[in-house]
């Protein structure tokens, strides 16, 4: 009897037990599921999170989570550019042939033809910005393309375009740039396939190093001034004589001082009015003797530019400038300084364009350029005069990709035998990213 009371007392204490573990067992089940349904909803959160964020924002919460350092930058990185490749037909000799800056001579070689095929114009930059505190916006540029010079055709060379930071400051309209980028001078350029923007034929200005300092101050209403100071690297050319050390620019010891003011006004319905004068003042030093006998010759320019919409698509622009010993910034027909006489080169010129966008697939360019040489500076067989016109026509195939096509007409006067005439066909195919 004791014995079937025993048995029966184990069979009801593992009933109670194996009950009460099978309820532990569903209750841990119960609440992992429910752990399981809370992890998962914060991992589609974190992921929604995630998808928010910028590319580059992406890759450093990932560097950081993988504890490596981020492969791009903290700030706001824009990547942009364009592949560009260009074909041309010239009918005569030019320099450089990739594009055209002026005619050669043609009293040996007259209607010399040439084809031209190349990828260097094609262009790859960063666009930087931030952080932005404490009233102070900073930013930063840096881009290439690749007309580097002495390369052959299929190894191109990168040349440095633009690298520079700036620091702003909106509230009191004043800004510092310090680096590489277009000069303060005559800031406008025409809109041509040819990669050279009538440099040589009436556009001066180009990219050097410079710190420059901008003030922005509004008069009234829509009217406002824009006061523009840089000193910038002298670029000069080699020295000469056998006691030549350095570069003629670096020699002279200080930099080139250029300034700009523009005023902006409102004055047909289009839009306002943009007319600015410019001017710079440098020197260069030439050693001309190793007994060190050295001469120093002067830079300097004064020049106009003026930028008018006058509907919405037509807008018109140009440029005039007077100076000598323009050759660094693409005036005097490449010619800066007489090696003969060792004095300064003198040039004037100017040019006019207009830009016609009558839909959003088309648009359309015209211009004319012309650097005068004073003859008297040069020697016989140097340039005196340079003239462009030109015509194109761009066409958007969508939102990306573009062709286009150019005509130009090149005359250049020579002291002496030798004036040329060029009339060049170029198309281009462009990708823009």
């Amino acid at each position: 009897m004791s014995r079937m009371i025993t048995v029966a007392v184990v069979t009801i204490v593992a009933i109670l037990s194996t009950s009460g573990w099978a309820q532990d067992n569903r209750a841990l089940a119960s609440e992992n599921a429910q752990l399981k349904s809370r992890v998962d909803n914060l991992e589609k959160q974190v992921q929604q999170l995630t998808d928010t964020l910028s590319p580059e924002d992406q890759q450093t919460v990932k560097a950081k989570a993988d504890g490596k350092k981020p492969l791009w930058s903290k700030l706001d990185v824009q990547f942009y550019g364009f592949i560009k490749g260009d074909a041309s037909y010239d009918n005569s000799r030019t320099t450089s042939g990739n594009y055209v800056v002026w005619a050669d001579r043609e009293n040996n070689r007259k209607n010399d033809d040439e084809f031209n095929l190349t990828a260097n114009q094609t262009r790859l930059g960063f666009l930087i910005d931030g952080p932005k505190d404490n009233g102070m916006e900073t930013s930063g540029k840096v881009e290439i393309d690749f007309y580097g010079n002495y390369a052959a055709e299929n190894k191109a060379k990168i040349q440095m375009r633009h690298a520079y930071l700036q620091m702003a400051w909106p509230d009191s309209g004043l800004s510092l740039l310090a680096g590489q980028t277009w000069d303060v001078i005559s800031p406008l350029n025409p809109s041509t396939l040819n990669y050279t923007v009538l440099w040589d034929a009436g556009n001066i200005g180009y990219r050097r190093p410079q710190i420059r300092l901008t003030k922005d101050h509004l008069l009234s209403g829509e009217t406002s001034l824009k006061f523009q100071g840089a000193i910038s690297r002298t670029v000069g050319r080699d020295v000469l004589g056998a006691g030549a050390t350095s570069e003629s620019g670096e020699d002279a010891g200080f930099p080139t001082v250029q300034g700009r003011v523009g005023m902006t006004f409102p004055w047909l319905p289009a839009g306002d009015t943009t007319v600015g004068v410019s001017g710079h003042v440098g020197q260069e030093e030439y050693d001309l003797s190793a007994a060190g006998a050295n001469k120093d010759l002067d830079s300097w320019s004064i020049n106009l530019d003026w930028l008018q919409p006058i509907n919405k698509w037509l807008t018109a622009k140009a440029e005039l400038f007077r100076g000598e010993n323009l050759n660094t910034y693409f005036g005097g027909i490449g010619q800066g300084v007489n090696t003969t006489t060792v004095s300064e080169i003198a040039s004037k010129g100017g040019w006019c364009a207009l830009a016609l966008s009558p839909c959003d697939q088309w648009r359309f360019n015209v211009g004319l350029g012309i650097d005068d040489v004073d003859a008297d500076d040069v020697n016989a067989g140097a340039r005196t005069l340079n003239r462009a016109v030109f015509g194109n026509a761009i066409y958007a195939l969508n939102k990306q990709a573009e062709v286009g096509f150019e005509l130009s007409h090149w005359r250049t006067d020579y002291r002496g035998a030798g004036d040329a005439d060029n009339v060049r066909f170029q198309t281009s195919l462009i990708y823009k990213f």
